[in-house]
């Protein structure tokens, strides 16, 4: 994809700071794409950088992310979200007037108060969210067709520039996704239902089938039926990315998991009552609801998370 202001690829230089999942499906699409004439690759693992130039990921990678952005007109942060603060304050000085930085976190309001001081003057931030992603990390997780078909939401900053969004968003349509734009703090709210949330309690379900007695425990392994392996899928995610959404969405998550667990009094009242209308009504509910997931196309295999 070409930029409609200069005929050429989007960006000279994207870099991409933490080529995990994330990353280096971005990276497929952005050389793929011819979306950018050179992509710098950031990572702190030598066996991380190693096998970015091996799976030609990008064209130069190295572990300094304050050396990597000069002269860059793009830069993305792919990291867990707990790194962003630090990692605006290293790049802050050195970045290029004019310079677009994004990042994929899905928490926006944390990830806005993180980035924004850091960004000098001239500098544009963008923040993004692809709401896509496996269970699985590292660079040779990616794929180019992650996005395809699935919502990257951008949350512009009040009074910022229009065209620097409008770069993000070519960049994210040419990786087959669809762009909705919304504020921080609705995201967040948005996101701790659809994502925080499913996975905190995955991670829960998990975590008792692990407390059982071991006779029970290797059965319950042994015997999983589809639900229990969609909870032990989702709860396979990377533990330092999910451990940082949680701190950063804190009192957003808290508010609605108060709000699950009155639910779970309703439904485990209802269970010990042998109110089976009160059962039937939710449940019939709950399935509308993914009814209509389906009809939105996003009853896919993949699960909303974060790269790193």
């Amino acid at each position: 994809m070409t930029d409609a202001t200069t005929g050429g690829p989007l960006f000279d230089t994207v870099v991409i700071i933490g080529v995990g999942l994330i990353g280096s499906s971005l990276a497929l699409n952005i050389r793929e794409n011819g979306l950018a004439r050179r992509v710098v690759g950031v990572s702190r693992s030598a066996e991380n950088r190693a096998k970015i130039l091996e799976l030609g990921l990008a064209d130069s990678v190295t572990d300094d992310a304050a050396e990597a952005v000069v002269g860059a007109d793009c830069v993305l942060l792919c990291t867990a979200v707990g790194a962003y603060a630090s990692l605006a304050e290293q790049i802050g000085p050195h970045l290029s007037a004019g310079c677009i930085v994004s990042d994929v976190g899905s928490t926006k309001s944390s990830v806005i108060a993180d980035i924004q001081p850091h960004m000098p003057e001239g500098v544009h931030f963008v923040p993004a969210h692809p709401i896509a992603g496996t269970e699985q990390s590292g660079p040779a997780a990616g794929f180019a067709s992650l996005y395809k078909d699935r919502w990257v939401i951008l949350t512009p900053l009040p009074g910022g520039a229009r065209e620097p969004v409008e770069r993000i968003a070519a960049l994210w349509r040419a990786c087959g996704a669809m762009i909705d734009k919304m504020d921080a703090l609705h995201h967040d709210r948005v996101l701790a239902m659809t994502s925080h949330l499913p996975h905190l309690i995955a991670y829960t379900i998990v975590d008792t089938a692990t407390q059982l007695e071991d006779d029970l425990k290797s059965e319950v392994i042994k015997f999983s039926a589809s639900g229990f392996r969609d909870f032990t899928r989702i709860a396979g995610s990377d533990p330092t990315m999910w451990r940082d959404v949680f701190l950063n969405n804190r009192e957003v998550v808290l508010d609605l998991l108060q709000r699950f667990q009155e639910d779970l009094v309703n439904m485990q009242r209802a269970i010990r009552r042998g109110d089976g209308d009160f059962l039937f009504d939710r449940f019939t509910e709950t399935r509308d609801i993914r009814s209509s997931i389906v009809e939105a196309r996003q009853a896919g295999q993949f699960i909303p998370t974060e790269g790193e």
